[in-house]
């Protein structure tokens, strides 16, 4: 099966927990890993975290595993990595992020995070690149997610699958990180559909209902992470002030350029983080 153009999880009659299994079957098999303790998603400019983190055992495309495909966002390196952390515990990270504005459907989306739980991971670490509404803010910050506010409109739960979300974001991660950084602010991330940039009118939306921070992605994966009995901690690299904050117009070219500068400060940051857990 080419797995660029034909995905298992598009058939609405296949079970995705199941090829969540066997996709982590596959990353045992391929890496000679049996099992991963921690996962990580590193979004646009935290990619060098893994390089600090501890000794790669094995990289391999995600497209060689069921129902992952190639990243369409420049940023992603498009590959899931096994490395040994110096404790000794197991971590896998996904450099294969399914954005909810590409179309492929929720299911998609969250594959990457369902796959990490049937690894045997019970800690998901999540990262983005995105827009601060707080004007005190500054691009290249990086900012702890507290909480958040799903405006998809949609959710990776299907039928009558009620999960509470009560402290989705780990307080007790998040206080680990404020450890290592005791200057770490942190603020509420607002999930919109994308791929478009937020209006300024949509921007004071966000802060009028409680949100600091805007971008594409991360709510819907800790949703599933959540259901999965993951722990989970989230962290967003400011590369702008969002539109109507920031008095210039909003551009994907530099979002990448803020990750390009923040990102050694930022990794190395991550990368204590990790060993701390």
């Amino acid at each position: 099966m080419n797995r660029t153009q034909e995905n298992p999880l598009e058939d609405p009659s296949t079970d995705p927990f199941a090829i969540a299994q066997k996709a982590a079957e596959q990353i045992a098999q391929k890496t000679g890993v049996e099992r991963h303790d921690i996962a990580l998603t590193l979004g646009s400019g935290w990619a060098k975290a893994a390089d600090l983190i501890g000794e790669t055992v094995a990289t391999i495309p995600a497209t060689d595993i069921d129902g992952f495909s190639r990243p369409a966002l420049e940023g992603h390196v498009g590959t899931l990595r096994s490395i040994l952390l110096p404790n000794g515990k197991r971590a896998l990270v996904i450099g294969a992020r399914t954005h909810y504005y590409e179309g492929h459907g929720v299911r998609r989306v969250v594959h990457s995070v369902r796959t990490a739980a049937a690894t045997g991971a019970k800690v998901m670490i999540l990262t983005n690149g995105a827009g601060g509404i707080k004007d005190t803010w500054a691009p290249g910050q990086p900012v702890l997610i507290s909480d958040h506010i799903n405006l998809t409109a949609d959710s990776p739960l299907e039928g009558a699958t009620f999960i509470d979300l009560t402290d989705l974001y780990s307080s007790r991660l998040r206080a680990v990180a404020k450890q290592i950084d005791p200057g770490l602010d942190e603020g509420v991330y607002c999930q919109f559909r994308g791929p478009h940039y937020e209006t300024p009118a949509e921007v004071q939306m966000a802060k009028a209902i409680g949100g600091h921070i805007v971008g594409m992605s991360t709510a819907l994966e800790a949703i599933a992470a959540r259901q999965a009995g993951m722990e989970v901690f989230g962290m967003s690299l400011i590369t702008n002030l969002a539109a109507g904050i920031q008095k210039t117009p909003l551009s994907h070219a530099e979002v990448i350029d803020a990750g390009k500068q923040a990102e050694p400060v930022i990794s190395a940051l991550l990368a204590k983080i990790v060993a701390a857990i």
